[in-house]
């Protein structure tokens, strides 16, 4: 409950994470039907890059901050829902305000559709609820993931779209995670569930996705970008995702997509990018 995800805001991390979630809303938004977003982490909305926060870290500036160039035409297309939800939140150009994802996944959304933003952290919760209570699309809550998950599944709509990325602190974070998870599938079957998790010098990638291969259905997606070569005390050197239940052909965008990620945010060579099904779509 101590993570402040401002201190980490628009990093490599964030920039996989929410590039990734931008793709997965424009999937979601191809049927008319609407769908709701819940997410169980989701700090507290938008960032300010020039804030204290993310001055003291300038995690930022290994991430987003080296987007500023155009990428292929073809990256350039996959990037576009991310790069105009940032464009809007800084009308007068540059990289001030940075989007959390519920601010990323209201932007994107429609009118008809819905979002919970989670956040335990008392003091983050109360700036989240601020920043959102005008929107009535858009429910915040204060509970612990685990809790948030159990009440909030299956959604109404019976179509959705869950993030689940805890900052991994703890040493059970990785279980829990994949506890978490094996009960939203039994709630929500068919729900599209995406699952942060850290490539440290750690176990903790591991655990989650050894976890996840007992319980993934058909159409489970690993996606991995890293920055720099894993040491101890070396802090976060790239970050995966994966994605359960995955769209159609999200796999062959993020071929595309991830790798030339990988190679802009990487130090030196050690940028890399993979984009593999732990179990494929039948």
């Amino acid at each position: 409950m101590n993570y402040r995800h401002a201190y980490h805001a628009g990093n490599h991390a964030d920039v996989l994470k929410h590039a990734v979630l931008a793709r997965l809303i424009v999937h979601m938004k191809k049927k008319d039907k609407p769908f709701r977003v819940i997410d169980a982490h989701a700090g507290i909305g938008v960032y300010d890059l020039s804030g204290a926060e993310a001055g003291k870290t300038g995690e930022w500036q290994g991430g987003i901050g080296k987007l500023a160039e155009p990428f292929p035409a073809e990256v350039e297309d996959l990037l576009q829902p991310y790069r105009g939800v940032i464009a809007a939140l800084n009308p007068g150009g540059g990289l001030r305000c940075y989007p959390g994802s519920p601010e990323l996944a209201l932007r994107l959304m429609r009118a008809q559709d819905r979002l919970i933003a989670n956040e335990l952290h008392p003091q983050d919760a109360v700036t989240l609820e601020r920043h959102y209570r005008h929107d009535p699309r858009c429910e915040v809550t204060a509970m612990d993931a685990e809790t948030c998950l159990k009440a909030k599944l299956p959604p109404p709509e019976r179509r959705g779209l869950i993030l689940i990325d805890p900052p991994y602190e703890a040493k059970t974070e990785a279980e829990k995670t994949v506890r978490m998870l094996a009960q939203g599938l039994r709630r929500f079957l068919k729900g599209v569930f995406v699952v942060w998790y850290p490539l440290k010098a750690d176990a903790a990638a591991e655990t989650v996705l050894d976890g996840i291969r007992g319980i993934a259905p058909p159409g489970t997606l690993k996606v991995e970008l890293r920055v720099r070569e894993a040491f101890g005390a070396g802090g976060l050197a790239g970050s995966g995702l994966v994605i359960l239940n995955a769209p159609w052909r999200l796999d062959k965008e993020l071929e595309i997509l991830v790798p030339a990620l990988a190679q802009r945010l990487g130090l030196g060579r050690w940028g890399a990018a993979e984009v593999l099904w732990l179990n494929p779509p039948v």
